[in-house]
Order: C-alpha cells, then sequence, then structure tokens
C-alpha cells in the first residue's frame, strides 16, 4: 500500500518541479532558472529537487523535451485533421498551428526556439528524436507535394558536406525524407519562425489588433514560391 502513494507523490513532485520552472521562466527567463528559487517556490528543500533533476541542466533538459513534445503533437495533430491528399490544405494548417501554439506556450517556444542559456549544451540524443518529431510534420508534407510533382524549388543549394551528418541525424528520427524536402522545410520554418517570434517578442509593427493578418499573407508568400496548385486550387488557397 505504501509504494503506490510513495510513486504518486514522486509523479506529482516532479510535476510540480516543472510548472514552478515554467512559471519562472515566463517570469524572469529562462537563464534565470534557479533550482533553490523553484524549492523556495514550492516550500521544498533543495536536495529534495535533486533526488529528480541532479543540476539544472537537467530540469532544462527534461522541459525542452517537454515543449518539443507538444509542439509536435499540435503540429502532427494539425496535418493529420485534414485528407492526406489536400496537401495545400495541411501546409496551411501546420503554419496556422505553429503560431496558435507559439502564442499559447510563450515560455515554451522560447525555450526551444528563443535565445539559448548560457552555459547550457543541449544533449543532442536526447533532444534530437523529440525536435525531429515536431518538424516531421511539416517535411511530410512538403515530400508529397514532392512526389506528387508540385514542389516549386529550382535552385536550391547543395548540401554543405561538413552538415551532411547532421541530416542524416535527423532522417534517423524524423524520416528518411528527400534532401530536396528537408530544404525547404528548413526554410518555410526559417520564415514562419520569424515572423511568430518577433510577434510574441512584440517586434512587429502596430498592423492591427495582432500578427494574424501578416501571417497569413505570408504563409500565401511561400505557398506561392514553392508549390504548384492543385487541380481546382488556387497558388493562395486559405
Amino acid at each position: 500500500m505504501v509504494r503506490p502513494v510513495k510513486s504518486r507523490h514522486t509523479s506529482n513532485l516532479r510535476e510540480g518541479i516543472k510548472q514552478a520552472a515554467w512559471q519562472q521562466i515566463a517570469e524572469q527567463g529562462a537563464p534565470a532558472l534557479s533550482l533553490r528559487a523553484i524549492a523556495r517556490a514550492l516550500g521544498i528543500t533543495a536536495p529534495a529537487i535533486y533526488n529528480y533533476y541532479p543540476d539544472r541542466d537537467a530540469l532544462v533538459t527534461a522541459l525542452i523535451i517537454d515543449a518539443y513534445t507538444s509542439f509536435g503533437d499540435a503540429q502532427l495533430a494539425a496535418r493529420s485533421a485534414l485528407p492526406p491528399d489536400d496537401l495545400l490544405g495541411r501546409l496551411r494548417a501546420i503554419g496556422v498551428a505553429y503560431r496558435q501554439w507559439a502564442i499559447t506556450y510563450p515560455e515554451r517556444y522560447q525555450l526551444i526556439f528563443g535565445t539559448p542559456i548560457p552555459g547550457y549544451a543541449p544533449p543532442l540524443d536526447q533532444v534530437l528524436p523529440v525536435a525531429a518529431r515536431a518538424l516531421s510534420a511539416l517535411v511530410s508534407v512538403v515530400d508529397a507535394l514532392r512526389l506528387a510533382g508540385r514542389l516549386r524549388a529550382p535552385d536550391l543549394p547543395a548540401i554543405p558536406s561538413a552538415c551532411q551528418p547532421v541530416f542524416e541525424q535527423w532522417k534517423a528520427y524524423g524520416g528518411n525524407y528527400d534532401e530536396q524536402s528537408l530544404l525547404v522545410a528548413v526554410l518555410i520554418w526559417a520564415r514562419v519562425h520569424g515572423m511568430v517570434s518577433l510577434e510574441t517578442g512584440n517586434h512587429l509593427p502596430p498592423l492591427g489588433a495582432d500578427g494574424a493578418a501578416l501571417y497569413d499573407c505570408e504563409l500565401e508568400n511561400i505557398e506561392r514560391q514553392f508549390i504548384v496548385p492543385g487541380e481546382g486550387e488556387s497558388p493562395c488557397a486559405s
């Protein structure tokens, strides 16, 4: 009887530590993350946290994995909500979901895509699988467009040999897609990331109540640049 209670307590405290960490990140930023401050917020001793996370970096890694998992869930759900043959609709849905997730979870977005934490180096063997999964929704749609003869990307540069191992690592976790699809997906991601980062950082000019209209315009520009419209589709169908 004692063991299940202890297990529930362990699980609850582990999640409590994470929630307190997210609160601290939201209020002070990720570089200010402090295990001692989290312990004070929870009313426990610092050594109690060390039973779950031996140092700050271990906690940061756990938070990054959780953030990427949440982000990936949102991206894959947006893709799968539409039929596989609605490639333009799937691409648009993924783009909309990207911004919505960032607005809903700004502290998670900033942790995985914002300013690096000084002194922290993410362990790639733990982070890369969830990061690749998160991007796999976009890559899968771009690759489906390529296979359908609808991907317009004639002038992509070759992948430098020094970067090839990174692409091979990504394929191991995110799917063995064509390198052209990977490159286009990275370009698309970089553009939506720029728009969303400016908006969540309050750096966009005052173009209405929020950045939705400007973001939709950029999604349409991406579609025009990279996609050959299918039968019955306009270049910027919404």
